[in-house]
């Protein structure tokens, strides 16, 4: 690829495509946040991690891989964990292997919590977005989902 064609200007349906993305993706993040936190009291984050410790093996991630499956900053993720401890969601354990490591543990209440505020994020992410596409388009941008993170790896 030559230097002139990274630094062209987008053509109007490459920018279309790629505002587009970013547009949606911000709407539906604001949309689904703010049903979380009206709920249930949790930010999509919040029950991002949730869920993810929930389907990880015996409920418990490493602090660093949960932070790159979330996509937050280490330090944005302990503030996040130290919130969900006070609140009796997750608890810490250190890791054996590594002294310096720790897991973020999902506990009872943590999982109860995550099954009510479930149901609201399906049903938001259904009426929101998936409401939208039939069937052809969710196979066709799953597809692409899959394309661009192939490319960008």
């Amino acid at each position: 690829m030559s230097s002139s064609s990274t630094t062209a200007m987008l053509s109007p349906r490459e920018l279309r495509a790629w505002r587009g993305l970013l547009r949606v993706h911000a709407k539906l993040v604001k949309a689904l946040d703010a049903e979380l936190e009206r709920e249930h009291g949790l930010s999509l984050t919040t029950y991002e991690v949730l869920l993810y410790l929930n389907d990880a093996d015996e409920g418990r991630l490493r602090m660093h891989d949960l932070a790159a499956s979330v996509l937050l900053s280490r330090s944005g993720l302990t503030r996040l964990v130290d919130r969900l401890e006070r609140d009796g969601f997750v608890e810490r354990q250190a890791c054996d292997s590594d002294a310096r490591g720790s897991f973020a543990v999902i506990t009872a209440a943590g999982r109860e919590k995550l099954a009510a505020a479930r149901a609201t994020h399906l049903d938001g992410v259904r009426r929101h977005f998936l409401s939208h596409l039939d069937d052809a388009r969710q196979d066709l941008l799953g597809d692409t989902w899959e394309q661009v993170l192939d490319g960008a790896a």
